[in-house]
């Protein structure tokens, strides 16, 4: 059944939603293709996450990750379920809840023709920081991110892992709440990977001030960064846990899991 891997027991999630930076109640999206077979992406989805949460969500392409995603942030609409942001329906509070969600799409949503340390001004702007630590936030993202060297280089003119570099250190900007990084590590390099993960595991295991989710196909990643993982098939968790948990149980019967 769908809901036998919910993070969260659902008599739980029914109980209360104020323990929770965010809440998943059985989200279902179908697609209709162009023979009017339908697919469906997300298959009665539940779970919840904590402040200081770190959760991936891994799975094959297909699997429904960036459908989920999509979801989390209003790009499409489910046929059924609620994401709740803080206590916020995305649903009917969507402009509330943007302002706590710092986002890193599949594909980056950069201005090419725009400097590295352009793009975080003007991401700066839109996200109403006070013009007065502008510069700080900037320059700090920049170097945590490893991009001093490229502050000024045209952003259409980096390398594709250096573009995912500035997409992550966009959704940075501001400290969000929230944050969805949609396969963040994809075209890095080792060095840059390990930076990044470094500046996440600050974010949430030391300052525990947001919650992160990620998609990603690696289960190293997954390993460094997250508290939780589960992963998806057809729109389904086929299992959750910690990495210890899932290679315990699972670990050798992987063919079950993309099955």
């Amino acid at each position: 059944k769908a809901n036998n891997y919910n993070i969260q027991d659902r008599s739980d999630i029914e109980k209360t939603t104020d323990n929770y930076s965010i809440v998943v109640k059985n989200i279902e999206k179908t697609y209709q293709s162009c023979c009017s077979e339908s697919n469906k992406a997300i298959n009665n989805m539940s779970f919840t996450l904590k402040y200081g949460d770190c959760f991936a969500m891994l799975g094959v392409n297909g699997a429904g990750k960036s459908s989920m995603f999509k979801c989390l942030t209003n790009q499409i609409l489910p046929e059924k379920g609620e994401i709740i942001i803080n206590n916020l329906k995305v649903s009917t509070d969507f402009e509330s809840c943007r302002k706590l969600v710092g986002y890193c799409p599949q594909f980056d949503a950069i201005f090419e023709d725009m400097t590295v340390k352009e793009n975080l001004l003007f991401y700066s702007n839109i996200k109403g920081i006070p013009s007065d630590m502008i510069e700080n936030i900037t320059t700090s993202i920049i170097k945590d991110m490893n991009l001093s060297e490229y502050t000024d280089k045209i952003s259409g003119n980096l390398s594709g892992g250096n573009k995912r570099k500035l997409s992550v250190a966009i959704a940075m900007i501001g400290n969000p709440d929230i944050m969805l990084l949609d396969e963040p590590s994809a075209g890095m390099d080792p060095e840059a990977r390990r930076a990044m993960w470094s500046v996440i595991h600050k974010i949430t295991k030391i300052s525990k001030k947001s919650s992160v989710i990620l998609t990603t196909h690696s289960m190293e990643e997954a390993e460094t960064l997250c508290h939780k993982m589960g992963i998806m098939v057809k729109g389904q968790f086929k299992c959750f846990g910690s990495a210890a948990v899932i290679k315990e149980n699972y670990g050798k019967v992987s063919n079950f899991l993309f099955s």
